[in-house]
């Protein structure tokens, strides 16, 4: 057992390699890393910040398709208007009933004086459907009674 370390030439306390460098972070990961709000230091794994209480930007896991359900959030979107549920649905009804009309001239083309005016036809039936739904909206809106 003495002999097996008779070619060994380096002292027991010094580690065998040099210890590896750990790589400064770039600059866009060390924002990630601290609060955008006050500049301290995020914990490992927190979701918020425990000085100031700031949300942190998601590291992962933030694609486009949660960008979309982040824009069309139902919820936001009525505090936004500052409509009733009701109102908002009636809104976005009489909007498709718009756009409708404006399609329908694209769609059809008339050959004939006949063809033209059932083109406009249908195309006043999209906007009195939209109306319809606009004047909804507007009964269906909450008020504040102060």
């Amino acid at each position: 057992m003495p002999d097996a370390l008779n070619n060994v030439h380096q002292e027991y306390w010094r580690p065998p390699s040099p210890p590896a460098r750990v790589p400064e972070p770039s600059s866009a990961l060390r924002g990630q890393l601290t609060c955008q709000h006050c500049g301290a230091e995020f914990v490992v794994g927190s979701r918020f910040c425990h000085v100031c209480g700031s949300e942190r930007e998601p590291l992962v896991g933030y694609s486009a398709a949660s960008r979309w359900a982040q824009i069309l959030d139902f919820t936001r979107i009525r505090e936004g208007l500052g409509l009733s549920v009701g109102s908002l649905i009636a809104f976005f009804i009489g909007s498709g009933c718009v756009i409708a009309a404006i399609a329908t001239g694209f769609m059809f083309t008339a050959a004939t004086v006949l063809d033209w005016q059932a083109v406009q036809i249908w195309r006043l039936e999209w906007l009195l459907a939209a109306a319809a739904a606009f004047l909804a909206g507007v009964l269906l809106k909450k008020t504040d009674a102060h």
